[in-house]
């Protein structure tokens, strides 16, 4: 039996992964996967050997907080390649802690797909080379991403964005208010402050104190606010201490809550994308340690921070960055999305363009074929 080692630090990579883990399956099901993941790859059959929502953080210092932990993960997994020398290590997205882990892989002669590229076309693009070195082939979900690493001699498929075949909801509008049970005849704005601990330590705070403003003005306004797997409701507790404002929290679900919303405000990442996918109208936020953000903005390659603005290629949803992502900016750029129904319109037709850019379905099924052509390969 072939064994493959897989790697998914959060809660995005971990839908990744569940996604190419079930279609591997169907053509290769005598295949075992161990590694790191959380409740979607459990789901697929996957020995998860560190559960992904102790890996999940953001920015530099961020990082170095969860050191420890990160670092015990690391040499842990260092070992079991040593131990059950798996025939293949997939790495999804999540690259300091990755890109180490297959450099013990290539020390053991152990063959490294890496599904989910770094965003080194958007900063830190030296780390190609590292990849060049540590990793046998590059599946990549970006139409832009495969030309970038043809051009650096790094063996590269685009298998296509797997969100396009995903991202759906059975529901229409209405019919997912009431699933929730709020009233189709109100707006709904929808708060997504991230899958990681520590965007919710940065984040819901001030989406909190921006539905405090948006209630006082529209005691009308409904608020919604799907809970990502890797989060618990004992995470999110503390936060919501001595508010008042009524907020639907819902686990998971997030397509279904974004068929739902008028508009949404939501932490920079995959979301935005998954976002853009079902054409509800969005402002992104972003907040990091001030000290991680002036170091990293200095190396940023791109002209816009969220997903669905790269993929169009123009800013589609406003970016609020830092000390701009204070209650009062978020909870004006809201009330105007959900509120101005041309601005709205408007910006639900823009986000076709996002659809057209990621083409067509079939993005696990192609990376499948990718591991095992790569676990074939001499």
């Amino acid at each position: 039996m072939n064994k493959i080692m897989i790697i998914a630090g959060e809660a995005s990579g971990d839908s990744r992964a569940a996604g190419l883990v079930r279609a591997v399956k169907r053509l290769r099901p005598d295949l075992r996967f161990f590694g790191i993941g959380g409740d979607q790859l459990r789901a697929e059959g996957v020995e998860t050997l560190v559960d992904s929502r102790v890996m999940a953080v953001v920015g530099l210092f961020e990082v170095l907080a969860h050191f420890p932990t990160i670092y015990g993960a690391l040499r842990l997994m260092r070992r079991k390649l040593r131990e059950e020398r798996p025939d293949l290590l997939i790495l999804v997205d999540y690259p300091d802690f990755n890109l180490r882990l297959a450099r013990t892989a290539k020390e053991l002669g152990i063959k490294v797909l890496f599904y989910i590229s770094p965003q080194i076309w958007a900063w830190r693009q030296e780390r190609v080379h590292r990849i060049r070195e540590l990793v046998d082939h590059m599946a990549v979900v970006f139409p832009f991403e495969e030309p970038f690493y043809r051009n650096a001699d790094v063996p590269v498929t685009f298998v296509g964005h797997p969100l396009v075949e995903e991202v759906g909801s059975a529901y229409d509008r209405d019919g997912a208010c009431r699933e929730f049970g709020l009233d189709p005849a109100r707006k709904l704005l929808g708060l997504f402050p991230g899958s990681r601990r520590s965007e919710i330590q940065r984040l819901l705070p001030v989406l909190l104190d921006t539905a405090a403003l948006m209630h006082a003005k529209h005691p009308d306004l409904q608020f919604i606010l799907p809970r990502a797997s890797t989060l618990n409701e004992a995470d999110l507790a503390p936060y919501f201490a001595g508010r008042t404002v009524p907020i639907t929290v819902v686990p998971g679900r997030s397509y279904d809550v974004m068929i739902a919303c008028d508009a949404i405000v939501s932490a920079a990442g995959t979301a935005t994308l998954e976002i853009a996918l079902m054409r509800t109208p969005l402002a992104v936020i972003y907040k990091i340690a001030p000290l991680s953000y002036r170091i990293m903005s200095r190396m940023i390659k791109v002209d816009h921070l969220a997903l669905c603005n790269i993929v169009a290629g123009e800013r589609i949803a406003p970016e609020l960055i830092q000390h701009e992502a204070t209650a009062e900016n978020i909870a004006a750029e809201a009330e105007s999305l959900v509120y101005d129904d041309a601005r709205n319109a408007q910006m639900r037709e823009r986000l076709k363009l996002v659809r057209e850019k990621l083409g067509a379905a079939g993005g696990s099924e192609n990376v499948a074929r990718v591991v095992l052509d790569v676990l074939a390969a001499d």
